[in-house]
């Protein structure tokens, strides 16, 4: 039995630790400065917590946790591994540019431990449902294939580390900033009395990208200040010299601004939601059904979400990102890439 060690017990790190769980693996995480909601929710999955001492030992090591925090875990993670002589393979599966993860990557030098870089794209691991993708590069083959046995979709990328945070820039990069370019946009056309017109237009002309906006952009508001620092790694993951890095910093400025509003008043995030509450006919998505008393008991309607911090939600709080694409697009919409893809049989 492999023992794996994940780092991050948030949305996607905890349903990563319980799916691998259920395939046979020996799972473990630690919990030092955690909340107590953290900790509880780590116990009902029954995941073992270990100091991080013991950790190390691990033969694998995941760090899901939000793009900030990155480093830091990386730091004291080196840290144990140094002290232990731990030859451990340490897989970040961070949002991070490729500059974020060679720093990750300095830190473990002259230690015995490997060192990975992975991105995952897709939504958190779901029973009967297709889980998201690893795509991890680097000297990564023996990982890839007991990640695969353990009933995760992992892929080798057949790159140098770094390569997978490239993708998970690029990827985020479009997926997200579409999500920010159309929070813009649709709240310049408030701000001008545009609101209606524009609605009707991109309805007609435009249905598939308003359906994907009708889901984005409010599945979008609480993670809001999560995503500010992802969209400050895609743009240094461009560069200073590529004017498109400039693209990037303004979404990770429409980002803060929602975040802004979700601690506030959610005037901006009622305005989006009116917005996206005008469909065509004919196309009733999840926002349509609440304004027209079709919804779920339970359902809060259009009320804009409260914020992670506004609700004193410790588990989201300490969520990573998504990974990705999240809920924002269908989870079966494939990334183009060339992958060496390694078979292995899921453990019952």
């Amino acid at each position: 039995m492999s023992k794996i060690a994940v780092i991050g017990m948030g949305a996607m790190g905890s349903a990563v630790a319980e799916a691998l769980m259920s395939s046979g693996a020996e799972i473990s995480t630690t919990l030092e400065g955690r909340s107590s909601a953290t900790r509880d929710r780590a116990a009902v999955a029954g995941i073992r917590e270990e100091d991080l001492m013991s950790l190390v030992d691990a033969d694998i090591i995941l760090s899901i946790v939000p793009p900030s925090q990155a480093l830091a875990v990386a730091d004291k993670v080196a840290t144990a591994v140094r002290s232990s002589k731990s030859s451990t393979t340490f897989v970040d599966c961070n949002a991070v540019s490729p500059q974020t993860m060679e720093k990750v990557s300095e830190v473990f030098k002259d230690t015995a431990a490997t060192v990975l870089d992975a991105c995952i794209i897709g939504g958190p691991p779901q029973a009967g449902k297709p889980g998201p993708r690893f795509y991890i590069s680097g000297d990564a083959r023996e990982t890839v294939a007991v990640l695969t046995e353990f009933g995760l979709d992992a892929r080798l990328l057949e790159r140098d580390v770094g390569a997978a945070s490239a993708l998970k820039m690029c990827y985020a990069g479009i997926n997200k900033g579409l999500i920010g370019l159309g929070t813009a946009m649709l709240l310049a056309a408030a701000r001008n009395g545009a609101d209606k017109a524009l609605m009707a237009e991109l309805s007609e002309s435009q249905r598939q990208l308003v359906e994907k906006l009708g889901h984005g952009i409010p599945d979008m508001y609480p993670k809001a200040y999560r995503w500010v620092a992802e969209m400050n790694e895609i743009g240094a993951f461009l560069g200073a010299d590529e004017p498109a890095a400039e693209i990037f910093a303004g979404m990770a400025g429409v980002f803060q601004q929602v975040a802004d509003d979700q601690a506030g008043n959610n005037g901006l995030t009622a305005v989006l939601s009116g917005m996206l509450a005008q469909r065509p006919e004919g196309s009733l998505n999840r926002y349509d059904a609440l304004s027209n008393g079709n919804f779920d008991e339970g359902s809060r309607g259009l009320e804009p979400v409260p914020s992670a911090r506004e609700s004193h939600d410790e588990i989201e709080l300490e969520a990573e990102l998504e990974e990705g694409l999240e809920d924002s697009f269908p989870a079966s919409d494939p990334v183009s890439a060339t992958v060496t893809s390694i078979p292995g049989t899921t453990k019952r």
